[in-house]
């Protein structure tokens, strides 16, 4: 066996205009040593046919922002969501949407994933369970081994570096990760990670910070009037925070998809944290 193959160039984002680049690129077999495996060719000749279709685990604010970005690009998008509104909502934007537990996922909605190319997860660690997709590890193995996927993705956290201090964090910087939280998503990132080794399927990491976008920016919050929630309270006693606007995160997704690296984690730490 040997370490996965890595691009020697990474996928160039195109951030909206006035941003600064903010997301940049580093393997990361140093952080996940015990991963190996060989992608060869294999990956790119799974699906037999060129229609792009991307199933979305856990279609929240990021994954209903990239789901109608891709289906305005021609593909198809399936995804899941947790209630009969947010599906009502998803299915009145064209999306297929289907209500699934992570915790007790039905098999006919895990059936469905064979027939998608790619593959995001946006599906939080639960604290004392850790990722409860990954606990079904093997039924998601049985269905992706014949299946036509050729990327997958993991949305994770910057919360895995731990407290910086108020120095900057990049991805040079190895995890620290100092809460149960944090340490659970290192496990669902190498989790992931094996999984798509198993089924020698492209894969890549994008730890991302506080995301902000269309109904969720300070402005937002001041305009709501509503008491601020725990998170908004701590950003006070912070010099810096990391922050995103989702319409980046889906600029990075995208370019890993047009030109996947394996092995490689993508952030956004633009500024420093002390989470």
């Amino acid at each position: 066996m040997e370490i996965c193959r890595l691009s020697s160039q990474p996928a160039v984002i195109h951030l909206r205009q006035g941003q600064t680049a903010g997301i940049n690129s580093i393997k990361t077999p140093q952080f996940f040593p015990n991963i190996k495996c060989s992608l060869g060719d294999e990956s790119s000749t799974k699906n037999p046919d060129s229609k792009n279709r991307m199933f979305i685990l856990g279609m929240g604010f990021v994954g209903k922002f990239l789901a109608a970005d891709l289906k305005s690009n021609g593909w198809e998008v399936a995804g899941t969501c947790t209630s009969t509104a947010r599906k009502k909502k998803l299915e009145e934007m064209g999306l297929h949407a289907h209500i699934f537990d992570a915790n007790e996922p039905q098999q006919e909605v895990l059936d469905i994933l064979k027939f998608h190319s790619h593959l995001l997860i946006s599906v939080p660690s639960v604290l004392g369970v850790g990722d409860p997709m990954l606990r079904h590890k093997e039924l998601l193995k049985e269905r992706l081994k014949d299946g036509n996927l050729q990327w997958l993705g993991y949305l994770s956290s910057t919360g895995v570096y731990g407290d910086s201090g108020g120095a900057l964090v990049d991805e040079e910087l190895p995890p620290s990760p100092t809460t149960e939280l944090a340490k659970a998503r290192i496990a669902a990132e190498e989790g992931w990670l094996h999984l798509a080794c198993d089924g020698r399927v492209t894969a890549q990491i994008f730890r991302l910070g506080g995301i902000y976008g269309p109904g969720r920016s300070a402005v937002d919050t001041i305009l709501k009037q509503e008491p601020l929630s725990k998170g908004q309270k701590m950003r006070f006693s912070r010099h810096y925070t990391s922050r995103i606007h989702v319409a980046d995160i889906c600029q990075a997704l995208k370019a890993s998809i047009q030109r996947p690296s394996p092995g490689y984690t993508l952030n956004n730490t633009t500024l420093c944290s002390s989470n």
